[in-house]
């Protein structure tokens, strides 16, 4: 009999860019067979699991770094909370203002047999494709669990209060 583990946690950077009276986020298409093909909730915060050895903003940190493929940007980090998506994992994010371009990503990969049954090991990128998009965008193209994050990004920016207070500078 397997042993029963828990869902586990996440941590992720959503960056955000002011665009007149608006703002955009960077969201990442999810790389691997399993997502060539959709668009709709196929997309997410740079983000990954970490253990009861690594803090929340240290796993956000990296996990952007190996997803982006370069370093955090400088500037403050605003906590956005967690949310618990469907399969019962705990996601804890984070914003940052930042322009970076999507261009110039270097994703991490990862590595499956494919296609299944065949006994053929492939490499894809964990991100596909990174870019910016309105709110009203990314509520059509991030997972849903996750479109928590950006209207809790909307309030925070709005001046609102329905955002949970900053949290450290992410280091």
């Amino acid at each position: 009999m397997a042993a029963h583990t828990s869902p586990g946690r996440s941590a992720g950077l959503l960056l955000f860019r002011r665009r007149g009276t608006g703002f955009e986020v960077l969201v990442g298409h999810m790389g691997g067979p399993f997502w060539a093909r959709r668009e709709s909730a196929a997309w997410s915060v740079p983000k990954g699991e970490y253990g009861p050895e690594e803090g929340a903003e240290a796993a956000a940190r990296r996990e952007f770094e190996e997803e982006f493929g370069h370093p955090v940007p400088d500037g403050a980090w605003v906590a956005l909370g967690e949310s618990r998506q469907a399969g019962g994992k705990t996601v804890t994010v984070w914003a940052v203002e930042a322009d970076l371009d999507p261009a110039t990503a270097v994703p991490g990969t990862f590595t499956m047999e494919w296609p299944r049954g065949s006994g053929v090991q492939r490499e894809f990128p964990e991100i596909d494709r990174f870019a910016w998009c309105a709110p009203e965008v990314a509520a059509e193209r991030l997972v849903k669990g996750q479109r928590v994050f950006v209207d809790r990004l909307r309030d925070h920016l709005a001046g609102g209060r329905g955002t949970p207070p900053a949290h450290g500078d992410g280091a």
